[in-house]
């Protein structure tokens, strides 16, 4: 088992989160984590999050590696981590950006595949990325074939980065959460969606045509606008929270009757996860990544069928039993996908490498 592990992260979307539970409950099995924050700026309440976790932060602002022109930014943040990992005498990196395992490092490296670029083109419109992302399709390759470990948090995703950059093998560790944090509450008459709302993955204009035909409201959280000012997005009928920090999204979870996210693509979906702890009835895109975890327990539709989604929300708005045993059933399956559960399958990762790595230099 490893004494210090450094862990990357970034500030937007389900990998914060993600970092923050993986962090928490390696702590738990008595493993100092430190995390790297790359990109943004921690939020004040991220940096609370953090500190009430027990979890030491360090911060960077950077471009990271799907963002456009970001390689002098990728390159100074890499000799940043390697210099911090010596600092604080890490015996395992775990990389939220494969590309980064790429660069030389003191310790073993686990890159975790969480979304790509090629797999979210691919997906959301339909055809192969454009000659532009030539570079990151290179620095992904580097990175998967230079890390010592490569996780994926679904099936589907390992098959995509396979398919997109050639990686032969990984494993398959589904995202965590704790669930004594997120409790089912009384519900109330309404439809609830989160997620990056300018992001059209995540198809909340879908959604928002569905919502002017529902007979209760429909509420979305989430940002309008991508980080680099380059995406945006807006609605007619869906009633708009702005971003919220975790504390403040599981009332609303947790009152909420029915969660809507009808992707394209969602590699895992910790927003799903979320919602299901919280007791809410799902419906969701019928892609094969919230199929893995989800079948049996979630009503699915085709992300482009806003009729049909139109319809599934009706049904269920209509027929409380249906709703309640769905929720049942989502609840139930969503804790088995707990932060602890996470943690020790990602330690036996470590101690592989930690275990091969002895081994090669006794054999030395």
């Amino acid at each position: 088992m490893p004494n210090h592990v450094l862990l990357t992260t970034d500030t937007v979307g389900g990998v914060w989160t993600y970092t923050m539970e993986l962090a928490a409950a390696l702590g738990r099995e008595g493993v100092a984590v430190t995390v790297a924050a790359l990109g943004q700026e921690p939020s004040g309440p991220q940096r609370e999050a953090a500190e009430r976790r027990g979890v030491a932060l360090c911060t960077r602002p950077c471009r990271l590696p799907w963002m456009r022109e970001p390689w002098d930014d990728v390159e100074m943040a890499a000799c940043w981590l390697a210099e911090l990992g010596d600092e604080i005498g890490a015996d395992l990196i775990h990389l939220s950006e494969p590309a980064f395992a790429a660069y030389s490092w003191g310790a073993p490296t686990v890159a975790v595949g969480h979304s790509c670029v090629l797999s979210w083109w691919e997906s959301v419109l339909g055809e192969p990325a454009p000659p532009a992302w030539m570079r990151y399709r290179e620095a992904m390759c580097a990175g998967l074939v230079a890390a010592d470990a490569v996780v994926a948090p679904s099936r589907a995703m390992l098959e995509s980065l396979g398919r997109h950059y050639w990686l032969r093998g990984g494993r398959v560790i589904p995202n965590g959460l704790d669930p004594t944090g997120i409790q089912p509450g009384v519900k109330q008459g309404f439809v609830f969606m989160a997620g990056r709302l300018w992001d059209r993955a995540k198809n909340a204009e879908a959604l928002d045509r569905a919502a002017g035909g529902l007979a209760w409201p429909a509420y979305a959280a989430g940002p309008c606008e991508s980080p680099d000012a380059t995406e945006a997005t807006s609605f007619e009928n869906l009633r708009l929270l702005g971003q919220l920090e975790s504390a403040d999204m599981i009332p609303w979870l947790s009152r909420a009757a029915v969660f809507a996210l009808p992707a394209r693509y969602e590699p895992f979906g910790l927003s799903v996860l979320e919602a299901a702890l919280a007791g809410c009835a799902l419906v969701l895109g019928d892609i094969p990544s919230l199929r893995e975890h989800w079948d049996g327990v979630a009503v699915f539709i085709p992300p482009d069928d806003t009729d049909l989604l139109g319809i599934a929300l009706t049904s269920l708005i209509e027929d409380a039993g249906l709703r309640q045993t769905l929720a049942m059933r989502a609840r139930r399956r969503a804790l088995e996908f707990s932060a602890r559960r996470m943690a020790l399958d990602y330690l036996e990762v470590y101690a592989a490498l930690l275990n091969r790595r002895g081994a090669t230099a006794c054999a030395s």
